[in-house]
């Protein structure tokens, strides 16, 4: 049986395995704006590729993920949808 469950089997089709996965989360180290901006950017290119971009983006949203890109928006962007969305 998959350790993933049947809600979460979007996972494995996401564009984001692998080595590249790097540019969705922000660095250990201080990250100026310029270049968050440039790893974001990075980051949401990936995901417009992406396949499963649509339940990646519902899985942030639903487990209120505060870090990173999915689904190809960033921590403001979720939180701004999901107020949007009266959440």
């Amino acid at each position: 049986m998959s350790a993933l469950r049947t809600d979460e089997a979007w996972q494995t089709k996401a564009a984001c395995r692998g080595p590249q996965a790097v540019v969705f989360f922000p660095p250990s180290h201080f990250e100026r704006k310029d270049e968050k901006l440039e790893r974001e950017s990075r980051a949401k290119a990936i995901c417009m590729t992406c396949s499963v971009r649509q339940p990646c983006l519902e899985y942030a949203l639903k487990i209120k993920e505060p870090h990173g890109i999915w689904g190809g928006l960033n921590e403001i962007e979720r939180k701004q949808l999901l107020s949007h969305r009266g959440l």
